[in-house]
C-alpha cells in the first residue's frame, strides 16, 4: 500500500511540470472601446470649425510678475501677525471693524468691570467675615433686594451683549449683491485653488513658497517682497478692493477652512458642498491667513495670501492671466444676430386659381 502511494506521488510530480509548460499564457485584456456614431451634418460646408488649441501658459518671472502685473509688496504689520500682539489684527473689512469695536468697546469693559467687582467682593469677604473679625456668623437668609439685583443685572448685561452680537451675525450672513465678484476657493491637500467664474473660469493654484536654502537651483524661493516665512505663496488670490466679493469654498479631499484674520473671514471648505460668504476689502493691500481646519500632515504649510488691488489693476491682472472682464465675457458669449429671413415670394404655379362667378 505504501509503495502504491509513493508511485502515485512520483507520477504526479513528473506530470505537473509538463502541464504547466503546456498551459497558454493569459492573454492581455483587450482595450475597452466604445464606438460613437459620427454626428450627422446637413451641410458639411457650414460645419463649425474645430476648437482652437488652448493658449500656452503665460511664463512668470522669479518674482511672480506677469505682463502688466507686478505683485504688491506687503506692508510690515498690516494683514499679518505682529510679535507680542495680544489684540485682534487691524481689520480691513466692514464686518471686521464692527467686530473689533464690539470686542474693545463692549466686551472688554464689561469683562473688566465684572472681574474687578468679583475680586473686590472676595477681598471684602476675606477681611470682613473671617473668624477673627466675625466670631458669631450671621444667620440672615433671603435678602429680597439682593436677589432681585443679582438676577436683573446679569439679564441686562446679556441683553446688552446680545444685540450687537446678533447684528454682527446677521451682517456676516448677508448675501452678496448680484454684481459681486465671485471667487471659488478649493482646498486641496495641501494647497489652494482659486477659480474666477466671472472672468473666464481660469484657476490659480497657490502653494507655499520655501526659503532659498530649501529649494533646488533655479526654483523660485521666498523673498521679503512675498511676505513672512510660511505665509508667502507663489500665486496669490487677487481681488479688487472696495468691491463686494462672493467667496465660495469647497474641498477636493478633506475638510479645510479658508481663514484670513485681518479680514474677519473664516469659512469651512467641505468636500461635496459649496459654502458662500460675502466680503468687501476696504483698502488695497496684501492679507495673510492659513487653513484653520486640521487637514493632514502638511496642514501647517497651507498659507493664504489675498492681494486686494484697485479695480483697474485687477482688470490688468485678469488680462495677464488670460481671462476677461464680465462685460467682455458676456459679449463673447452672445451669439451673432441672425439675419431676418427673406419674405417668401409665391411662384406663379403655386398661385391659387381664380374663383369662377356666375
Amino acid at each position: 500500500m505504501n509503495m502504491l502511494k509513493k508511485f502515485l506521488i512520483v507520477l504526479a510530480a513528473m506530470t505537473i511540470p509538463s502541464l504547466v509548460m503546456a498551459q497558454a499564457a493569459n492573454p492581455a485584456p483587450a482595450p475597452l472601446t466604445k464606438e460613437i456614431a459620427a454626428p450627422v451634418v446637413a451641410n458639411p460646408a457650414a460645419a463649425a470649425p474645430a476648437a482652437a488649441a488652448p493658449a500656452a501658459a503665460v511664463p512668470k518671472s522669479m518674482d511672480g510678475s506677469l505682463p502688466g502685473y507686478t505683485p504688491m509688496k506687503p506692508t510690515e504689520g498690516i494683514g499679518m501677525p505682529k510679535p507680542r500682539e495680544i489684540d485682534f489684527q487691524e481689520q480691513f473689512s466692514d464686518n471686521g471693524q464692527y467686530a473689533k469695536w464690539i470686542n474693545n468697546a463692549i466686551l472688554l469693559p464689561i469683562i473688566t468691570i465684572i472681574s474687578l467687582f468679583v475680586l473686590g467682593l472676595l477681598l471684602w469677604v476675606i477681611v470682613r467675615f473671617n473668624r477673627r473679625s466675625n466670631p458669631v456668623p450671621s444667620k440672615t437668609t433671603h435678602n429680597t433686594f439682593i436677589e432681585i439685583v443679582w438676577t436683573l443685572i446679569p439679564v441686562l448685561i446679556l441683553l446688552g451683549i446680545a444685540y450687537p452680537s446678533l447684528d454682527l451675525l446677521a451682517k456676516q450672513f448677508k448675501p452678496a449683491p448680484a454684481d459681486a465678484v465671485t471667487v471659488k476657493v478649493t482646498g486641496y491637500q495641501w494647497y489652494w485653488g482659486y477659480t474666477y467664474p466671472d472672468h473666464g473660469g481660469f484657476e490659480v493654484v497657490s502653494n507655499m513658497l520655501k526659503n532659498k536654502e530649501d529649494v533646488a537651483p533655479g526654483e523660485r524661493f521666498r523673498t521679503e517682497n512675498d511676505g513672512p516665512a510660511q505665509l508667502a505663496v507663489d500665486n496669490r488670490m487677487v481681488v479688487p478692493a472696495g468691491v463686494p466679493l462672493r467667496i465660495q469654498t469647497t474641498a477636493a479631499d478633506v475638510i479645510h477652512a479658508f481663514a484670513v484674520p485681518s479680514l474677519w473671514f473664516k469659512l469651512d471648505a467641505v468636500p461635496g458642498r459649496l459654502n458662500e460668504k460675502s466680503l468687501t476689502i476696504t483698502k488695497p493691500g496684501v492679507y495673510f491667513g492659513q487653513c484653520s481646519e486640521l487637514c493632514g500632515a502638511r496642514h501647517g504649510f497651507m498659507p493664504i495670501s489675498v492681494e486686494a488691488l484697485p479695480p483697474e489693476k485687477f482688470a490688468a491682472w485678469v488680462k495677464a492671466q488670460g481671462g476677461q472682464m464680465p462685460g467682455e465675457v458676456a459679449a463673447a458669449a452672445a451669439p451673432a444676430a441672425a439675419p431676418a429671413p427673406a419674405a417668401a415670394v409665391p411662384s406663379p404655379s403655386a398661385a391659387p386659381a381664380a374663383a369662377v362667378t356666375k
